[in-house]
């Protein structure tokens, strides 16, 4: 129950770290349309999408969304850098810098948002982008660097950011034990803030010695309702720190009633059976501290409050006179805690021997780099429960997801390798076609006389004018109008022999003298539109010289030029190849480094846990020591009065009622 009480809550605050660092990326990336909203582009209802006008700035964006964000950076870049984005160009340097720190590296990302925040949009919008870097630079647990992004907030941002904001600085202040700045930065939202709000100003107040106050909003929250589970963890909590605050003061009463409304089954149960069994103590209630303290000796020893509760437990025996209860109870303590050690070491040595990242690795897949994912299954290994609460562990995620990053880059790296082969062929199938066409391209240019089309069309050029000077109609004629001229010119050609007075010829001549009008008239009338004709087809020519001018050129060119653009390809393969290959060992060895990271911080958590069972170790032993120690004292005391009598020394130990179990 407890390993996947820990799994659970590490899918938990994984799944809201991701949300957060996402909305704010989205936010920043998608300014000035997102960050003139009071809320992330992707959780405010209000939020209206811009148009998006360029389409590789869409194609980045779609990658984005769809969680591709390496394919979605080095898209951008690529259109970045031919220029087509426009008129997103700071909107996708936007974007670019929210993925850089998405990946961790805030330098550069921050060199971005620096840059173009300060110039091209409004101090509201500036504002939100800073809080929005500062809270990621927070979840990546770089507090100073958090800090210097809220120190760039200028003006109150609006009602939801600035409880945020004023949250996130109090959490930095807490931090570096600054309880009462803490609270003071606290005191300064109002009345109707959040429940988290309240409790983290109730905490500062404690701890900053403003019991008073900080008691009484600890206990609004420890009895307020709860409508999620969210909500009721949180009343937990504040029932927790009630109770542990009442015991510093020693109030066993007030503890008892704190820690007796927390939930078995929550997150806190362990802190809150473990407080009421010091309560029960506290009063001087022995036998009532048993039955918290039973319940937790029946957890795993992994868990913290299971440990302290195994020594607890025979203390409370032997406080309530049950000695040889408490003895056995110490002593059954050593043997959990020897044997837990034990395991602990078993899990040591599986760690170090090399399968267990592997292991995480492949239990834990990831397609991409960047912030989204982490390790939430446990690998196969002995006693896997150790490495619950490690997973839940800040340090221990991000490291994970360094190496996942690592090992995408890797597999990245090794697929160029084999695409630059690729490439190779292609810039040799490249050289042979060109060997090979240059030849026919060079043929067919030289049978092509451009400078013999460039005169008839100027001899047609000066016709077509000298048509339009004298609009002649004729000039532009059909072939069926010129049939019909000629055959009309032999007409009257052969009617030139016919006798004076031959009326059928004088008819004749007639009917031809009419259809050479309406011929006439025919040809007037479409001359214009034939003018123009001719003259947009004389116009095509010249482009068409001009495009035959163009290509012999560009032929001249390439046959001096192509062979040096192939030997400029042929160089940034092999540049890239040696660039490359440089960096695959990089990598791997990174990755090797990275490897023995994760390694060590599972390793020291394991050992940590092996350091506090030894002290409770000694503090069993001690324990029993002790109890030996008044079994002697006791038999001493009994046994002086009895020597005086002649009765021998050990007789009676005199413990009888010591051994009693308690009622």
């Amino acid at each position: 129950m407890a390993v996947k009480a820990v799994r659970s809550r590490v899918r938990t605050d994984a799944g809201r770290a991701v949300r957060t660092a996402l909305a704010a990326v989205v936010a920043i990336a998608l300014a000035p349309a997102a960050l003139a909203q009071s809320t992330p582009a992707t959780t405010d209802p209000t939020f209206t999408p811009r148009e998006v006008r360029a389409p590789h700035y869409g194609d980045a964006l779609f990658e984005f969304f769809q969680d591709k964000h390496f394919e979605a950076v080095t898209g951008l870049m690529v259109s970045q850098h031919f220029k087509r984005v426009s008129p997103h160009d700071d909107e996708s340097e936007l974007l670019r810098g929210g993925l850089l720190l998405s990946w961790g590296l805030h330098h550069e990302a921050g060199g971005v948002f620096e840059r173009l925040l300060a110039q091209n949009l409004p101090l509201s919008a500036r504002d939100r982008a800073w809080f929005f870097l500062a809270k990621i630079r927070y979840q990546r647990g770089l507090p100073d660097a958090a800090e210097a992004a809220l120190a760039r907030i200028e003006q109150p941002l609006p009602a939801p950011l600035q409880e945020e904001r004023v949250l996130l600085q109090a959490r930095l202040l807490m931090a570096r034990a600054e309880h009462a700045a803490a609270a003071e930065l606290l005191r300064t939202l109002p009345p109707e803030a959040s429940a988290v709000a309240r409790f983290n100003l109730g905490v500062a107040l404690v701890k900053a010695g403003d019991l008073p106050q900080g008691t009484a909003l600890l206990d609004v929250l420890g009895q307020q309702g709860a409508a999620d589970e969210e909500q009721r963890a949180l009343r937990d909590r504040a029932n927790v720190a009630l109770g542990f605050a009442a015991l510093g003061q020693q109030l066993g009463a007030d503890a008892r009633r704190y820690f007796e409304r927390v939930r078995l089954q929550g997150p806190d149960a362990g802190k809150a059976l473990l407080g009421h069994g010091w309560a029960a103590l506290e009063l001087g209630e022995p036998k009532r501290a048993l039955v918290p303290w039973g319940e937790l000796r029946a957890r795993p020893v992994s868990e913290a409050s299971s440990v302290e509760a195994h020594i607890a437990w025979p203390y409370a025996l032997a406080e309530a006179g049950a000695s040889a209860a408490a003895l056995d109870g110490y002593q059954k303590a050593v043997a959990a805690f020897d044997g837990e050690r034990r395991a602990l070491d078993q899990s040591i040595t599986a760690i170090r021997g090399g399968a267990f990242v592997q292991a995480l690795l492949e239990r834990n897949p990831r397609a991409g780099m960047g912030w989204l994912g982490g390790a939430e299954r446990l690998p196969e290994m002995p006693h896997a429960g150790h490495l619950a609460p490690i997973l839940a562990g800040h340090e221990f995620q991000e490291a994970f997801k360094n190496l996942h990053d690592l090992v995408f880059i890797g597999r990245n790296l090794e697929g160029w390798q084999g695409k630059l082969g690729t490439y190779h062929d292609m810039l040799a199938n490249r050289r042979q076609a060109f060997a090979e066409r240059l030849p026919k391209m060079r043929e067919r240019a030289g049978a092509m006389d451009i400078d013999g089309l460039e005169k008839r069309r100027g001899a047609v050029v000066a016709e077509l004018a000298a048509v339009e000077a004298n609009q002649d109609a004729a000039a532009l004629a059909d072939a069926r109008e010129r049939a019909h001229l000629q055959r009309i010119e032999s007409g009257l050609a052969t009617l030139q022999g016919a006798a004076p007075g031959d009326a059928e010829a004088d008819a004749a001549r007639e009917r031809l003298r009419r259809v050479a009008g309406a011929l006439t008239w025919q040809m007037t009338q479409q001359y214009p539109a034939r003018l123009w004709q001719a003259q947009k087809a004389l116009r095509g020519s010249a482009e068409a010289v001009a495009e035959a001018r163009a290509r012999d050129a560009a032929l001249v060119r390439a046959a001096a030029e192509e062979p040096a653009r192939f030997e400029v390809f042929a160089a940034r393969i092999a540049a890239l190849e040696q660039r490359i290959a440089g960096l695959v060992p990089q990598v791997a060895a990174l990755r090797g480094e990275q490897a023995a990271q994760l390694q060590e911080i599972a390793v020291t958590a394991l050992q940590a846990q092996q350091q506090r069972l030894e002290v409770y170790t000694t503090q069993a032993r001690l324990g029993i020591a002790q109890l030996h120690d008044r079994a002697q004292l006791a038999v001493r005391r009994s046994d002086a009065p009895n020597e005086r009598d002649g009765v021998a020394p050990g007789a009676s130990t005199g413990t009888g009622t010591a051994t009693e179990a308690p009622k």
